[in-house]
Parts: structure tokens; sequence; C-alpha cells
């Protein structure tokens, strides 16, 4: 008898492969600032609302994906600390729940708005946070 997956399984397969690379290219990127959060949280995260959308898709229950976004949000809130003088962990907060978008819109398989919006926080946070720190941060000072 031989291993056979059907084209529905192969789908999905491809959906969760696809979340897990879009999740671990911000995660890249947290690595290399050295975030609390990094490849391992944002892959996981992607890839886990990937597979609540679909098993949402599957079951015909759309009420997962609402779940989704009210689980992500008290993840979020587990990174945000606040200090007498300052907040932190906002950014990273802010890149799980979208983290968690990307996932929910892979497992819809919008490929192409999954990888623009991928593209589009890679480009806030490498070239917009070198602004940041160059220009706006010593001008504070």
């Amino acid at each position: 008898m031989a291993f056979e997956i059907s084209a529905m399984e192969m789908d999905i397969i491809i959906k969760l492969l696809a979340a897990t690379g879009f999740g671990l290219l911000i995660g890249v990127e947290r690595e290399l600032n050295k975030s609390a959060a990094g490849l391992k949280t944002f892959s996981i995260v992607c890839l886990g609302s990937a597979l609540f959308t679909v098993a949402a898709l599957s079951t015909g229950s759309a009420t997962a994906v609402s779940g989704v976004i009210s689980g992500i949000g008290f993840l979020g809130a587990a990174v945000v600390f606040r200090g007498p003088d300052k907040v932190s962990g906002l950014t990273t907060a802010a890149l799980v729940w979208t983290t968690a978008a990307i996932g929910v819109a892979t497992g819809f398989s919008l490929y192409y708005a999954a990888a623009a919006v991928t593209i589009l926080v890679l480009v806030i946070l490498i070239p917009i946070e070198y602004l940041e720190k160059r220009l706006i941060k010593k001008h504070r000072q």
C-alpha cells in the first residue's frame, strides 16, 4: 500500500509551509535586533494562525479566525513591558499581531497579500529602523 497525499492535503501543507516561511523572514529580522521574540516565535505564530484558518475553512466555522485574533492579543500583551521611564515591546507585540494576520491570510490562500505584507513589514523594520536610529534619535539628543 503506497502512501498518497490528496490534492487537498498537499494544498494544506503548502499553506503551512508558506506561513512558516513568512514567519521565519520576520523572525530573522527580530533575531538580528536581539528581540525577545525571534525565529521560533514568529514562525510558530504564523504557522499556528494558518492552521487555525485551514481548520476553520475545512469545518465551515469562521469563528476560529476570531479566536486567533483574541488569542494573539493576549500573547502580544505578554511582551509589552512598562517601566518608570519607558514602554518597551510595542513593536514586538505589533509584529506578533501582524504575523498572525499573515498566517490567517496564508490559510485563506491569499499568498500574494501575505507575501506583500511580509515584505512591507521588513521594509518598515529594516530601512525605517535605520532612519529612526540615525535621524530621529540623534535629533532627540
